[in-house]
């Protein structure tokens, strides 16, 4: 059975990255991430943004291992850092006045991943 591994160079050095910052840092956080991200994307999150309104409070910090979708709208401010964003959904998170972040981005300004809440 031939093994397969991922192609996207971005996605492998994220992992790859994100393996390094638990290891230094010792936050398990970025572990999981990796976990992830490593399986399959059919497996990957797919978040709208009514989750992250119901879930979430003004000023946090979200974190989805996935794609955050537009259906739905947030009224409050929050950061949200994913993988990927639809271009109405990011659009609509910058209306409510908050910030939408890569994984990358995210890993260096919170190392110790604290804070950082987790939406599936």
């Amino acid at each position: 059975m031939k093994k397969l591994e991922k192609t996207n160079p971005r996605l492998v050095r994220l992992i790859d990255d994100l393996k390094a910052a638990s290891r230094s840092s010792g936050a398990p956080l970025w572990r999981d991430i990796a976990k992830r991200l490593e399986k399959p994307r059919r497996n990957y999150a797919a978040v709208n943004l009514s989750k992250i309104n119901r879930h979430t409070r003004s000023n946090d910090t979200i974190l989805v291992a996935g794609k955050v979708l537009a259906s739905g709208d947030i009224d409050h401010s929050v950061t949200v850092a994913a993988l990927g964003f639809s271009g109405q959904a990011a659009s609509k998170i910058l209306a409510a006045g908050g910030k939408c972040l890569n994984i990358e981005r995210l890993m260096k300004e919170h190392p110790q991943g604290t804070g950082i809440k987790i939406l599936r």
